[in-house]
């Protein structure tokens, strides 16, 4: 596989992309410059709103006064901040986050960009992909929802776009999980996804088709072949998601 020395990738997710799992795979196999990962585990990729202690609190953006930060929180809590943190832990935001991060110096503007996102998005917030891809512009579009999977699919894309022109952008979907329930709420999800990516003219990674991870092999609450609890890949299961991750971008980079 040829090396790619010069080519920064930037990445965002949830707790299947936080940290050093696939893309840090991809990283090394690709021998990229730069890994900037702005996954945080439990994200969807929609906005919020949730009451919450007699509060009502909906996603911030990244750059407002009294941001209260990203959390990756998911068990019950009635804490309204605590709350707030976890409705602000969306793509929208994090694309934000991670604008800010290299306008500021701290990482370079990226070549490659890929989003892992949607295992932990609702089949109810799922929206409608023709609308979201009404129109030309961001700003002022009314189409654009962005409590909705389209509608953020839609504005993440297109904001990556539009900072950094020159990026190649990459979306992977959800993998299969041990669950069959949530496994069929993945395929009508990729029907949203499959739409947005075609609108955008973008590649979209089928990592729930082709990754090599089934849920025939395994096991709900319990480690099976790649995942070890039967959502999140082990040591092993980042390898093979990482290794078809790397191949896809390697192949249609160019």
């Amino acid at each position: 596989m040829d090396v790619l020395h010069n080519v920064n990738f930037g990445v965002d997710g949830d707790s299947i992309t936080a940290g050093n799992q696939w893309s840090y795979h991809v990283f090394q196999s690709l021998a990229l410059k730069s890994h900037h990962n702005v996954a945080v585990g439990s994200a969807v990729w929609y906005k919020r709103t949730v009451e919450c202690g007699g509060k009502t609190v909906t996603t911030q953006d990244y750059n407002a006064t009294d941001f209260a930060g990203i959390s990756d929180g998911w068990e019950p809590n009635d804490d309204a901040h605590e709350m707030l943190m976890r409705m602000n832990n969306c793509a929208v935001v994090h694309i934000q986050k991670f604008i800010s991060e290299v306008e500021s110096g701290e990482y370079p503007a990226p070549d490659i960009f890929a989003f892992a996102m949607g295992t932990n998005d609702l089949v109810e917030c799922f929206g409608d992909a023709e609308k979201a891809l009404t129109g030309k512009e961001l700003d002022g579009n009314e189409n654009i929802d962005l409590f909705t999977t389209a509608g953020a699919m839609r504005w993440c894309i297109q904001t990556i776009q539009e900072h950094f022109p020159d990026c190649r952008i990459f979306v992977l979907t959800p993998l299969q999980t041990a669950t069959p329930e949530h496994n069929a709420k993945t395929e009508k999800q990729l029907e949203v996804m499959r739409k947005i990516c075609g609108g955008m003219s973008v590649q979209m990674i089928d990592c729930y088709n082709n990754s090599g991870i089934c849920e025939k092999f395994e096991v709900i609450g319990g480690e099976g072949r790649y995942l070890r609890d039967g959502l999140h890949p082990h040591e092993k299961g980042q390898a093979l998601h990482g290794a078809y991750a790397a191949k896809e971008i390697r192949n249609n980079y160019f």
